[in-house]
């Protein structure tokens, strides 16, 4: 039997009383689900790397023009621009959220990691961090491992889902996934990569899911370059040892609790929030007219 992944207490406990490295319990649980040995699950995960790593570079060199008009090659003018906020890295690393969600909105080859609506935060994290540091992908694939457990115990305790727990649970839980891989991945111990998950939990809880016409592209797109920013602070102060207070098992209970009680028009149904305004709902009337002309032309 594979260890069940319920939650962050019991996940330490079984790597601490068998001598594991975090990412060890997932590669077993991917073998026993899967029906894998174990050079097969590091290959499919290799593949999904390598995924991630085309859908950074495809956003940031092809036209990315969604036909609703949201999207208009965004990350390239973020990349390219003459002025960085922070530094090169900071822009870099915000380029390659927003190209790799871009792509998914351009009906690109993506990663759902865990969603397709934040599909740019694990790529965007997890190649800048490689390039920064020099990893080798061995590490970045044992730090995509621990993300994948991460998942595991915030889709048991919450919800990985818009629909379910607002923005929060999409966006959110892909951000926690990033925070914990990249203290992993630069050598963070196991308080120190769950203490990662716990800050990045708090810095989204509550984010509400309201897709502009209904579609994973404003805001979704630039709450994924939010997010990977969100990620690497919150490694950053955990790598400190700085401590989130509220253990990570809370505080993914408490992201399950506001995802409940939050209203349904914040929940991916497009009928609340940024969706419901004004410019909101006259992008979604524009778009409902293009896809009734667009129709006639299919059926030709």
């Amino acid at each position: 039997m594979s260890y069940l992944f319920d939650d962050f207490k019991g996940w330490k406990t079984y790597c601490e009383e068998g001598n594991l490295t975090l990412f060890e319990p997932v590669l077993e649980y991917e073998q026993k689900q899967k029906g894998h040995d174990e050079g097969q699950v590091w290959e499919v995960l290799g593949a999904a790397y390598q995924v991630m790593k085309e859908a950074v570079a495809t956003g940031l060199s092809e036209d990315m023009n969604s036909r609703s008009g949201m999207v208009n090659n965004g990350a390239k003018k973020v990349y390219q621009h003459d002025k960085t906020v922070l530094s090169k890295e900071f822009q870099t690393l915000i380029s390659r959220a927003l190209a790799a969600k871009e792509v998914n909105s351009c009906m690109g080859r993506i990663v759902a990691a865990p969603t397709a609506g934040a599909s740019g935060i694990l790529p965007g994290t997890m190649v800048t961090l490689q390039e920064i540091h020099g990893l080798d992908d061995q590490k970045i694939l044992e730090g995509l491992l621990v993300g994948a457990g991460i998942a595991l115990i915030i889709e048991k305790k919450a919800s990985l889902a818009g629909a379910v727990g607002g923005c929060q649970a999409e966006t959110g839980s892909a951000a926690a996934m990033a925070s914990g891989a990249i203290v992993y991945c630069l050598g963070g111990n196991i308080d120190q990569v769950f203490n990662g998950v716990a800050i990045t939990i708090q810095c989204m809880l509550g984010l509400v899911c309201d897709p502009v016409a209904g579609l994973v592209e404003v805001p979704c797109i630039v709450r994924n370059a939010s997010a990977a920013a969100i990620a690497n602070s919150s490694a950053q102060i955990a790598l400190a040892d700085v401590s989130a207070v509220i253990p990570v098992d809370e505080c993914i209970e408490a992201m399950g609790e506001i995802g409940q009680s939050m209203e349904t028009r914040y929940k991916e149904t497009a009928l609340g929030g940024l969706a419901a305004t004004t410019t909101g709902q006259s992008i979604a009337k524009k778009v409902l007219i293009q896809d009734i002309d667009i129709l006639p032309d299919q059926e030709v």
